[in-house]
């Protein structure tokens, strides 16, 4: 359990709970999801003397719930926000370690996964439960300790631009696992487009339908990922806009609705990239079995055009080949020059209808 204290425009790593909340600050409160159990006890406690209550029995769970989607609850006390960051590669790397993942075009869309970040933001005090090792805890741990100094036995640094509440803490944090879905839909955009025109290319015979269900999967996954933290982040917004929190100053409340709007913004861009790129992948998909329609259509336009041209010479053919005594030029020794003669000239004038009629035209218009 790491615990921070901002006051007044400074901060300070703690090693152990403070008696009571800074009046002109807040206490963030970091812990990993592992260590929940453990931790459970004095987590309450500190919500109960930091934060003005414990968090309820039903929050602890859905903090401690690895699976639970994005969503918003809340009490007359306290927030409570579940968000669905993106998994970095060392944790991708960790869970498919037993079953290695498909290599191929699209094989950055098959490593796309999620973790359920917790946060119970009080007037006075933040809690955040994150997965072992979560990124964006150490980003901004990372961030604070970086000017820190020493001073009276404790951790602290003056710094520029520190967050001012819990909620404008939770936001920076959000802000940073947004920004990673927009840094992935670049990925996602160059190995759709290399699957997109290998399917179009000419004469392109194999295709991995395998690797495009995955990226379709892949896809919908994310679609549901936006559409539950886009949910979670409008109406933890609609609260802050009815039930200001008491004591919160004009400028700070119009400073956070704007934090949380440009929040909520980003996660409109990538759900409105998803959705083209389904739209996207679903429309090529139709152009490459339009095309294979087309080739096949052309296929069976030659045959046909060549079965109609030879049709009369097998008339001919068999009709001087059936056994009877008596038929026209049997006898002639001239016979077979007319005939051959008959056929080429039947075999040029329907060649010659068939190209003036653009049957045997390369368009076929």
């Amino acid at each position: 359990m790491h615990i921070v204290e901002f006051t007044s425009g400074t901060l300070r790593f703690l090693d152990r709970l403070p008696a009571h909340a800074p009046a002109s600050g807040f206490v963030w409160i970091y812990l990993e999801r592992e260590n929940l159990h453990a931790e459970a006890a004095t987590l309450q406690k500190a919500a109960q003397h930091l934060g003005g209550s414990p968090i309820l029995d039903v929050h602890m769970a859905d903090l401690d719930n690895p699976l639970h989607p994005s969503g918003y609850d809340y009490t007359s006390i306290y927030d409570l926000v579940v968000f669905r960051r993106l998994a970095s590669d060392a944790e991708v790397r960790a869970e498919t370690a037993a079953t290695p993942l498909p290599q191929g075009e699209l094989k950055t869309f098959a490593t796309i996964r999620s973790r359920a970040v917790g946060f119970v933001a009080f007037d006075r005090l933040l809690v955040t439960v994150h997965p072992a090792g979560c990124y964006t805890a150490e980003t901004f741990i990372k961030r604070f300790l970086g000017d820190a100094v020493q001073a009276d036995g404790l951790s602290a640094a003056a710094r520029n631009r520190l967050p001012a509440s819990p909620a404008d803490l939770m936001l920076r944090m959000i802000n940073v696992m947004v920004d990673s879905y927009l840094e992935l839909r670049k990925q996602l955009n160059a190995e759709l487009d290399v699957w997109q025109r290998q399917l179009l290319a000419p004469g392109s015979r194999s295709t991995d339908w395998r690797a495009y269900l995955t990226a379709r999967t892949a896809l919908h996954t994310l679609e549901d990922l936006s559409e539950g933290q886009h949910d979670a982040m409008q109406e933890w917004l609609d609260t802050l806009r009815e039930q200001a929190p008491a004591g919160m100053h004009q400028a700070e409340r119009d400073g956070l609705l704007a934090r949380a709007r440009d929040v909520i913004e980003h996660i409109q861009r990538v759900l409105l990239h998803v959705r083209r790129m389904e739209e996207g992948a679903e429309m090529t998909i139709q152009m490459h079995f339009s095309a294979l329609s087309h080739r096949t259509n052309e296929i069976m336009r030659v045959l046909t055009a060549l079965t109609a041209v030879f049709l009369p010479l097998n008339f001919i053919t068999g009709f001087f080949g059936m056994n009877f005594e008596y038929l026209p030029l049997i006898h002639s020794d001239k016979a077979m020059w007319v005939m051959l003669g008959i056929m080429v000239l039947t075999l040029v004038a329907v060649v010659m209808i068939f190209w003036r009629k653009r049957y045997l035209d390369r368009t076929g218009r």
